[in-house]
């Protein structure tokens, strides 16, 4: 589906209704986007009909920006409509975990990429029956660069009878542009994109036919594929701001125009340790060079640079004069990465470097100090607590100084990075592992190069409002804007007195004034408030952000607390899904068809879902090794699961198994010679069982020989032997005293390998191991301690916290609906290096993987190698 409106952040029609079948006809597909005075309210409208003739199941999938609040998300089946209800987070937990464990269907809305989250939900159709679903959400849009931003990106898979994307802007303060382009516009295509603007009000719509849609006259295929984007801006005329009232709520738009940027003092501190190692260094020196090419000749800077040791650049801040400039980049490029991670250490360096040259008086008076930390860690050496951590910048800082702080990838424990930033009158960013990795750090840093205004404080009447948000901010930059909303406690707008001050370049800023009311009955007559009492949602939407971050980051654990319930309160009375809130969707159930329950959830920053799809878009590695180890490996999330399973020796555990086919993959474990110094009994896998029922085929292997038995017929190899076999049905490859690749036609490939361990060895044994590296065609009732996860496994991980061992944090995971303390460690993977491995990073599920295989440990237990109970 698609999604709307979002200023620098944006919306995706990913995929449409859809089945495996070409039985689904996508009627209509509409996007309506209604944005008043910056706060936007979209609409998504999907219409599909399940024309089998029988009933099936349809999915709906749409991306929407993560800054945005779910406000409804209805579905109209057979007629019937089925409406959803935000209820509070764990209310709705335990009603999705109800569903899913007696075998109904769920949806979720999980995160999706750098801007984005994704909701999705399929449900069962009947045949010839039609199915829409609408979701809506709503969100104050952000000013950045000078404009915002609405982005749709669209992938239609299919043509679309209906597709209209369309756009109503309503600004009283007067649009002061418009532009609308995308990525896929054709010069055919251009034509479509219709755009009527007039001084407070733009209209844009994109609606090309079937016929337009296709790539060509007799094709099916759409060539409408890319990002559809609007840019605008509005008019900036008064040093006061623009303030909309209406229906007894007011918004405050303070952005004057004019304004000279302040100078700034800017210490870098970059992470040198280990974990940058690589194309995170090289993008680290990419981007720094990148910034230090632009810095302005009035601004001054340090570089601190931290691994177990802190170095600086320069014992003090300096000029950014030509000569100082190439000095830096030239010192960027020797910046290795070593040792392990000391955070706290580098801040206190960095923190002095700014005080000190303060004190010495060796920085303009009005000019403004910013940190900006760069790390893809966590903490381990120096001070490794994160809290203490940001109790100590915290002090140092003092309320002097702005830390903004940049976090590589998904491993980086982003709630510490998050609340240090907000404790210190910045901001965190996630910095994506991607070739544009350089950019987003030298875009983030463009965002916050320009500092225009400092101590912005608004003001308004004690007696004429209530209710007011945040109205004290530490810095306005170029390009930005502030927001600020609230409740009039009276009708009396002729004393509704503003004042606005602030320190600037060269002196203070000073305005003040009476507010300028616009009437938006008489300058939209036609429109009712545009989408209601818009205000106020929009006062509601900015309270709730600014509780939850104070919830994070506020001061006692009381002062969290009430944050914490009156944002819960808010959400629940303004049907906003939040981090503190889910809405239900319940499909009764029928006769035919079970009950089915949607949840439409709201992550936050610090966490990260993962849903590994049984595609081959790219090749995920299951496999069990050591002693013994199991192991998911996901590429394309780079990430993987791992847990282990403990038993005695000759337990006989069952690894796969796919009754649609008739494979079977079982292991028997062996243990060590004798119990070792430390007392521990290892097991390993010792002799492995494959099963084909259908094909007719039985292998066995041990750590001594291998022997295939088909039609009759038995061949036993020895690992010294060096060959392959060629079957009517199955394929062996044999590497002398290593492995054994196998691959079972149309059904499965996977590779055991054989550890040797020197004969003489007091305690160990040879040993084997089984990696599965081609599983797509079995079926989806495969399973097994690996089978299990052939077919997908979708998570979720909340943000590190220190562990028992420093350099193995912990994490709270959420997986099949159970919350699961696990550990960040890491495994090794054979199958490239026999001898040594690779160290691979998991996360660790304890006691025998409880919570993420189904069932207990004890349920994969069978009785023989080659049964299946």
């Amino acid at each position: 589906m698609s999604v709307c409106l979002h200023p620098t952040a944006g919306s995706t029609l990913e995929e449409w209704p859809h089945t495996a079948k070409s039985t689904v006809e996508v009627l209509s597909v509409t996007v309506h986007c209604t944005v008043a005075s910056r706060f936007a309210h979209t609409v998504m409208t999907t219409s599909a009909l399940n024309q089998a003739n029988s009933s099936q199941e349809i999915s709906f999938e749409v991306e929407l920006p993560k800054t945005a609040f779910i406000t409804n998300f209805t579905m109209e089946i057979e007629g019937k409509v089925y409406v959803g209800v935000v209820n509070e987070k764990e209310k709705a937990k335990e009603q999705y975990q109800k569903a899913v464990s007696s075998g109904q269907t769920a949806g979720l809305v999980k995160a999706s990429g750098r801007k984005m989250e994704k909701f999705s939900v399929s449900v069962n159709i009947a045949a010839k029956s039609n199915v829409n679903f609408i979701l809506t959400y709503e969100e104050l849009l952000q000013r950045k660069f000078g404009q915002y931003e609405i982005l749709t990106r669209i992938n239609p898979k299919q043509l679309v009878q209906n597709f209209q994307i369309v756009a109503d802007i309503y600004e009283p303060q007067g649009i002061a542009f418009v532009d609308a382009h995308g990525t896929f516009l054709s010069n055919e295509l251009l034509p479509l994109v219709e755009k009527t603007v007039t001084d407070n009000k733009a209209h844009i719509s994109f609606s090309p036919t079937l016929e337009q849609q296709r790539t060509c006259p007799q094709c099916d295929v759409s060539l409408i594929g890319g990002d559809f984007i609007i840019k605008y801006d509005v008019k900036r005329a008064s040093d006061l701001g623009d303030i909309q009232v209406v229906n007894g709520y007011f918004v405050h738009y303070f952005s004057p125009p004019g304004l000279h940027h302040i100078p700034k003092n800017v210490v870098f501190v970059v992470d040198a340790s280990t974990s940058m190692r690589g194309i995170k260094m090289e993008q680290t020196h990419q981007s720094l060079k990148a910034i230090l090419a632009d810095i302005h000749p009035e601004d001054s800077f340090g570089i601190v640079e931290f691994d177990t040791r802190i170095v600086a650049w320069r014992p003090a801040l300096a000029n950014a004069t030509e000569e100082n400039v190439a000095s830096a980049m030239a010192y960027v490029d020797d910046i290795r990465a070593k040792g392990m991670t000391n955070i706290n250490d580098a801040m206190m360096m960095a923190v002095k470097m700014l005080t000190t040259a303060r004190k010495e008086e060796k920085v303009p008076e009005r000019s403004l100090d910013m940190i900006i930390l760069m790390t893809d860690g966590m903490p381990n050496v120096g001070e490794p607590r994160t809290e203490k951590i940001q109790e100590n910048v915290l002090n140092a800082v003092g309320g002097n100084m702005s830390v903004f702080c940049l976090g590589f990838g998904d491993q980086v424990d982003y709630g510490f990075l998050d609340v240090m930033a907000k404790q210190n009158s910045g901001v965190a960013r996630r910095i994506y592992e991607a070739s544009d990795a350089a950019l987003q750090l030298k875009g983030f840093y463009d965002e916050v190069a320009n500092p225009l205004l400092s101590e912005v404080k608004l003001r308004y009447p004690d007696n004429a409002v209530e209710s007011v948000t945040n109205h004290h901010f530490s810095q306005l930059f170029n390009g930005s804007e502030i927001v600020v909303a609230g409740q009039l406690s009276d009708n009396d707008l002729d004393n509704f007195l503003v004042e606005v001050s602030a320190s600037g370049y060269e002196q203070d800023f000073q305005a003040q004034g009476q507010a300028s009311v616009t009437d938006w009955d008489v300058l939209y007559p036609e429109k009712k408030y545009i989408f209601g009492d818009f205000t106020e949602r929009l006062w509601a939407y900015l309270t709730i952000q600014q509780l939850l971050e104070t919830s994070k980051r506020g001061g006692t654990p009381e002062e969290k607390a009430n944050a914490t319930a009156k944002a819960l309160e808010m959400s629940l009375k303004y049907n906003f899904v939040t981090p503190l809130t889910s809405m239900v969707v319940t499909k009764p159930e029928t006769k035919d068809d079970s009950s089915e329950v949607v949840i439409a959830d709201k992550l936050t920053e610090g966490y990260r879902t993962y849903y590994a799809p049984p595609v081959r878009a790219y090749t995920p590695t299951y496999f069990v090794d050591g002693d013994p180890h199991f192991m998911i490996e996901l590429p394309e999330k780079e990430d993987a699961l791992c847990f282990n399973i403990n038993d005695s020796p000759g337990t006989i555990l069952n690894l796969v198994r796919d009754p649609a086919s008739g494979l079977l993959v079982n292991g028997q474990t062996i243990g060590d010679k004798m119990v070792a110094p430390d007392g521990q009994v290892h097991t390993y896998f010792g002799r492995l069982g494959v099963l084909h029922q259908t094909m007719g085929v039985r292998l066995e292997v041990t750590t001594e020989d291998i022997t295939l038995s088909q039609e009759g017929k038995r061949v036993k190899l020895l690992w010294s032997d060096q060959t392959s076999l060629k079957g009517k049905s199955v394929d062996l490859h044999l590497t002398k005293d290593q492995s054994l690749t196998v691959t079972l036609r149309d059904s499965v490939k996977f590779v055991i390998l054989l550890h040797k361990v020197w004969k003489m060895h007091p305690y160990h044994q040879d040993y084997l191991g089984f990696y599965t590296l081609d599983a797509h065609l079995l079926s989806p009732s495969v399973h097994g301690l690996l089978g299990q996860f052939y077919h997908g496994v979708e998570f979720e991980v909340g943000p590190l916290r220190p562990g028992e061992v420093p350099e193995k944090p912990d994490a709270t995971m959420f997986v099949k609906g159970h919350e699961l303390n696990v550990t960040r460690g890491w495994q090794r993977d054979f199958k490239k290096d026999m001898k040594n491995g690779e160290n691979v990073p998991c996360w660790f599920v304890h006691s025998n993987g409880t919570g993420l295989i189904d069932g207990s440990a004890e349920d994969y237990i069978v009785s023989g190698l080659f049964k299946t109970v």
